[in-house]
């Protein structure tokens, strides 16, 4: 989740400003806090909440596993709008800042690259592939319940398991080519004429191929950013993987960290000691 939260704070003023290299300040003032943040927390409150009532009811055998996800897509909708309405504006998209302040929310068949950028605790709190799958589409479909949407979101919780899981980058693109999306392109290819697209399947093949080119984490950032386009989301896309592969340095965690208030910090706290556990 730290990867996303760099990523999104580091590429947070490129969005509408794309910077297509990458040699630039990593931190500076005109950085901050988005929604790709402050929704990928809420994600990981409802994770830590459904876990904790799968876990007083352990020996339920399937019934508890079906509640677990049930509630998961509940807790996601109730923390999204909780924390959400804190933070108004933070960049929501128009459709989901009226869910988010909706009395009523419902999903709304997005494929919006929301979906993905969000994901990341799923990949660090599952303990297998059919978890990855299930929890991912549980707290996806309550606002992005397309197809693409659901797809976009998997294939990063995907290749965060896959990351922890020790796969070499080989490994990964291959499962991502095979079961999510075409990787035929380079990042060098497409930099110069790669354009803005909110969309899942028009952006999450790129942050994605980001991190599988680059030689680090913070070189994943770099690469990320240098693609232009919706460039918070990108690299906290490519970041959440990133981190799983290589770990965030120190450094930069602690600057990433200094962006956060009270409340996320938090909650962030609070996720380092559950995914430690």
């Amino acid at each position: 989740m730290l990867g996303a939260i760099v990523g999104d704070i580091v590429g947070s003023r490129f969005e509408f400003n794309n910077y297509r290299s990458k040699d630039f300040e990593l931190f500076t003032p005109e950085c901050r806090v988005t929604d790709d943040s402050i929704m990928t927390l809420a994600i990981a409150k409802a994770i830590m909440g459904a876990r904790g009532i799968k876990e007083t009811r352990a020996g339920g055998a399937g019934d508890a596993e079906v509640e677990y996800y049930a509630v998961a897509g509940r807790l996601a909708v109730k923390y999204m709008q909780e924390i959400g309405r804190k933070y108004p504006d933070c960049g929501y998209g128009g459709r989901f800042i009226r869910w988010v302040f909706s009395d009523d929310p419902q999903p709304y068949n997005s494929f919006g690259n929301g979906a993905a950028m969000r994901i990341s605790p799923v990949g660090f709190a599952a303990g297998a592939e059919e978890e990855v799958v299930r929890l991912s589409r549980a707290v996806t479909a309550v606002t992005h319940n397309h197809p693409e949407g659901i797809k976009g979101a998997e294939a990063v919780a995907m290749a965060i398991f896959m990351a922890r899981k020790g796969c070499s980058k080989e490994e990964i693109r291959d499962r991502i080519a095979k079961d999510y999306y075409a990787l035929d392109f380079t990042i060098d290819e497409i930099r110069d004429t790669y354009m803005f697209d909110e969309t899942c399947q028009g952006s999450v093949p790129q942050a994605i191929e980001a991190f599988l080119e680059a030689e680090s984490f913070e070189d994943t950032i770099r690469t990320a950013i240098s693609v232009g386009g919706d460039s918070d989301t990108i690299a906290a896309i490519a970041g959440s993987i990133a981190e799983a592969y290589y770990s965030v340095p120190e450094e930069i965690k602690d600057k990433a960290l200094t962006y956060l208030d009270s409340e996320l910090r938090g909650i962030f706290d609070e996720w380092h000691l559950f995914i430690r556990c």
